[in-house]
């Protein structure tokens, strides 16, 4: 109901007489519910303002698969690029997808570790949130065989200069351009066949300066997501390893 002008007057001499905790008690008991959602908008306001303002942008993303990196390393493959490319630290970053674990056929002590991570590997490829996975030998003919990973040669900058530089480094691998594994592992079919092809499409990284003391006992491999939509700055990424 609406009050009169001398209701309000009424009103709000009442409240001036109010002792502060009577004050406090009346301002909760009719104004709780407004005041609550005030403070909710206030925090939503304040978490998105604090979001945008420490928003790193990713320069590129990178996953490690199958393997342990230490932190120096992790360092020097994250914070050392952006401190590379004349990037502001506090803006730019190289987000890392960490402890992914890839295999065709992995035991059943990891089937749900490694079903969890093709789950995660899948979506940042679909978001295109995903350009370079580092990992080891099993990893690197997973992802080959799958096509999840560019032939260099073909996408390489024309000027052939990096080409040049990682052509020591560069690996051929299998991938699969069709098969007949649904039937075979649905037991409608009595062998696996699969049609096949050689494509260059990963880089054994081990033996790189910034690799070679890192500690590890096999090979480690460096691949570009098929669908990066950043192969200016995989390139770059490319030159920084080469150089580190």
């Amino acid at each position: 109901m609406k009050l009169s002008p001398q209701e309000k007057a009424e009103h709000r001499a009442a409240f001036r007489q109010m002792t502060p905790a009577k004050k406090l008690d009346h301002i909760f008991t009719y104004y709780k519910i407004p005041i609550a959602v005030a403070l909710f908008l206030l925090i939503f306001v304040g978490d998105m303002v604090y979001r945008q303002v420490t928003r790193k942008e990713p320069l590129v993303y990178l996953a490690i698969t199958n393997i342990s990196v230490g932190e120096e390393l992790e360092t020097a493959l994250t914070e050392g690029f952006v401190a590379y490319t004349g990037a502001a630290p506090k803006k730019n970053e190289v987000p890392v997808y960490r402890q992914l674990y890839l295999s065709r056929d992995p035991g059943s002590e990891n089937h749900q570790y490694a079903y969890a991570s093709r789950l995660k590997l899948m979506a940042s490829i679909q978001a295109q949130e995903l350009d370079l996975v580092l990992m080891n030998r099993e990893s690197y003919d997973y992802l080959s065989q799958e096509g999840y990973l560019y032939d260099l040669p073909s996408v390489l900058p024309q000027d052939g200069a990096l080409s040049r530089r990682l052509e020591p480094y560069l690996r051929e691998n299998t991938v699969i351009l069709e098969d007949n594994s649904i039937e075979y592992n649905l037991n409608e079919a009595e062998t696996y066949e699969a049609v096949t092809a050689q494509a260059v499409n990963g880089v054994e990284v081990s033996s790189l300066p910034l690799f070679r003391d890192a500690g590890f006992s096999d090979a480690v491999y460096l691949g570009v997501i098929g669908n990066s939509p950043c192969l200016p700055a995989v390139f770059s990424y490319l030159e920084y390893l080469l150089g580190a």
